[in-house]
C-alpha cells in the first residue's frame, strides 16, 4: 500500500502530464535518491525518466487521438494505477496567426491599449485562409478518423419587404395614395340610349357602360381641359370671304372652350366694319372694344373689366365691336394691341373674330400675337379656293409656323345644296395643313340667331368639341 499512487497521478509515457499533490507518496528508490549527498538523487531521477521514455516512446505525430488502455495505465513496475482510460484532445496541424502590437511607452508587453482610439488592426490581427474564412477555423482530426464538416452558418432571411420600398427611386410618397387607386372603381351609369334604359329597368343591376361614341366625346373633353400654363394664348379666326360662317365658328369654339375648361375664355370682335359677334352670343354688351381702349388706364382689376364684356347665358365672355361703321374705322392696329394687353392679364385664351380680308389695319397685330389660327372655308368652289389662297398668303409673308399649326374648318352648318364634293375639299386642305374639321348642317345654326349649345345636334356638338380639342393641342 505504500507504493500505491493516487488516481490523480499519471504515468510519464506521454499520455498524461503528472499532477502535483499535497502529500506525495515516494517510493524507496526516490527516498534513497533524495538522501544522497551532492544531488545524487536528482541525477538518478533523470536517468529513470530517460529509461521510461525509452520504454514508452511518445506518439509519432501530434494531433492524433491517443487512447490509454489498461496496460498503459499500469506503472512501469507493473503496479496498476487504477485510473480510467484517458483520451487526449488532438493538437491542430496549424494555429491561426495572432498578431501582437508592440508595447508603447508606459505600457507592459501584451497589454491592450486602454484608449479605444489607439486600437489598431494588429491588435486583433487574425489571418485565416480562404477556406477558413468561408467555413470557420476547425481543428484537424486524428490519423484514423475524419471530423465531420461543420455546415456553413445559414444567414437568416431578411424580412419580406414591399418591392416598392426597394426600388431605385425610393419609397412611394404619400401623394400616391389616391382615391382612384385605393377605392374600388364603379363604372358610371350610361347617360343615354338603350344602355341607359337597361340600367334603369334593372335598377342598376346591369350596367353596360356608355357607348364608344360617348367615350370618345369624354376623351375629347379631357384634351380640351388640359392646362396651358401662365401665358395667355391668342387664336384668330380668319377668312378672306364673308358669309362663310366665321363669326359662327368663333362663337361655337369659344362656347365649347368656356363650357369644358375651368379658366376664363373671351372672344373679341376685331372686325373694322360692323361686327356681328355680339349678335350670335347669348349675352348683351353694354360697352364695346373702342370704349375699353379709351378707358384702358382706368381698368386695373377684373371686376372693372367685367363691366365691358357680355357673359349672360354662357361662360364665354364677349367683347363687342362698335355698331357704327364710321366709328369702327378708328379701331386700328394700335387699339387692338392695347385691348389685347388688357385682356392678357385676366384671360387664358383670347379668340379674335377677324375682319374679312388679310390687309386691313388690325390684321398685322392679330398675326403677330397669334399662337395658332383657325381658317374657315365654305362648301362652294370659290370659298374653298379663297381659303386655300389665304394659306398661300401666310406663307408668302413668312408665317410658315402658323400654316403648320393652322386648323381648317369646312363650315356646312347653314346648308349647301350644290353638287360640290366636300370630301375633295377636305383632301385638298389635308395636303396643306395637319387637321381639317367639318361642321355639318344644323337647323339651329342655320337660323342665324343666338347660339345655344344645348340646341345643337349631337354630331354638330361632337364636331365643335373636336375643333376645341385640336385648338388646345396646338397651344401647348
Amino acid at each position: 500500500m505504500a507504493n500505491e499512487k493516487k488516481p490523480a497521478e499519471r504515468s510519464k509515457d506521454g499520455v498524461g502530464v503528472p499532477q502535483e499533490s499535497d502529500e506525495a507518496v515516494m517510493t524507496g528508490d526516490q527516498s534513497a535518491g533524495e538522501t544522497a549527498p551532492g544531488g545524487a538523487g536528482t541525477a538518478q531521477s533523470d536517468e529513470q525518466a530517460g529509461s521510461d521514455e525509452a520504454q514508452h516512446p511518445a506518439p509519432e505525430a501530434a494531433g492524433e487521438y491517443t487512447l490509454s488502455s489498461e496496460d498503459d495505465a499500469a506503472s512501469p513496475d507493473g503496479a496498476d494505477l487504477g485510473g480510467p482510460a484517458v483520451v487526449q484532445a488532438p493538437l491542430p496541424d496549424r494555429l491561426p496567426h495572432i498578431g501582437i502590437t508592440p508595447a508603447t511607452d508606459g505600457q507592459r508587453p501584451g497589454q491592450h491599449p486602454t484608449d479605444s482610439s489607439e486600437l489598431t488592426l494588429a491588435d486583433s490581427d487574425i489571418r485565416l485562409s480562404e477556406d477558413e474564412e468561408l467555413t470557420g477555423w476547425q481543428p484537424s482530426g486524428g490519423r484514423g478518423s475524419e471530423l465531420p464538416a461543420v455546415p456553413r452558418a445559414v444567414t437568416p432571411a431578411a424580412p419580406d419587404r414591399s418591392a416598392r420600398r426597394n426600388r431605385e427611386e425610393g419609397p412611394e410618397p404619400a401623394s400616391s395614395l389616391t382615391a382612384d387607386r385605393l377605392l374600388t372603381s364603379q363604372q358610371r351609369a350610361p347617360i343615354s340610349g338603350w344602355r341607359y334604359w337597361l340600367y334603369k329597368g334593372t335598377f342598376g343591376y346591369l350596367n353596360l357602360g356608355d357607348s364608344d361614341a360617348v367615350r370618345i366625346r369624354r376623351a375629347l373633353e379631357h384634351r380640351v381641359s388640359v392646362r396651358l400654363g401662365e401665358r395667355t394664348r391668342y387664336v384668330p379666326v380668319l377668312s378672306r370671304k364673308g358669309g362663310v360662317g366665321k363669326t359662327t365658328v368663333t362663337t361655337l369654339l369659344g362656347m365649347a372652350l368656356a363650357d369644358i375648361r375651368e379658366d376664363r375664355i373671351i372672344a373679341m370682335d376685331a372686325n373694322p366694319d360692323r361686327g356681328t359677334l355680339s349678335d350670335r352670343s347669348p349675352g348683351k354688351a353694354d360697352f364695346t372694344a373702342r370704349q375699353l381702349v379709351q378707358n384702358r388706364f382706368m381698368v386695373d382689376s377684373f371686376a372693372q373689366l367685367s363691366s365691358y364684356v357680355a357673359r349672360d347665358g354662357s361662360r364665354l365672355h364677349v367683347l363687342a365691336s362698335d355698331t357704327d361703321p364710321a366709328v369702327a374705322q378708328a379701331f386700328d392696329d394700335a387699339d387692338y394691341r392695347a385691348v389685347t394687353d388688357i385682356l392678357g392679364r385676366y384671360y387664358s385664351i383670347v379668340l379674335t373674330d377677324s375682319g374679312t380680308g388679310m390687309v386691313h389695319s388690325v390684321m398685322k397685330g392679330t398675326l403677330e400675337k397669334a399662337d395658332a389660327v383657325v381658317l374657315v372655308s365654305g362648301g362652294s368652289v370659290d370659298e374653298a379656293r379663297l381659303a386655300s389662297e389665304t394659306l398661300s398668303w401666310l406663307e408668302a409673308h413668312g408665317r410658315h409656323d402658323l400654316v403648320a399649326k393652322a386648323i381648317v374648318v369646312v363650315n356646312m352648318s347653314s346648308g349647301n345644296r350644290t353638287e360640290v364634293n366636300v370630301n375633295e375639299i377636305e383632301e385638298h386642305f389635308r395636303s396643306r395643313v395637319g387637321t381639317v374639321v367639318r361642321i355639318p348642317y344644323d337647323r339651329h345654326l342655320a337660323e342665324g340667331s343666338r347660339v345655344e349649345l344645348s340646341k345643337l345636334q349631337t354630331r354638330t356638338r361632337d364636331a365643335v368639341v373636336e375643333l376645341a380639342a385640336l385648338v388646345v393641342d396646338q397651344l401647348h
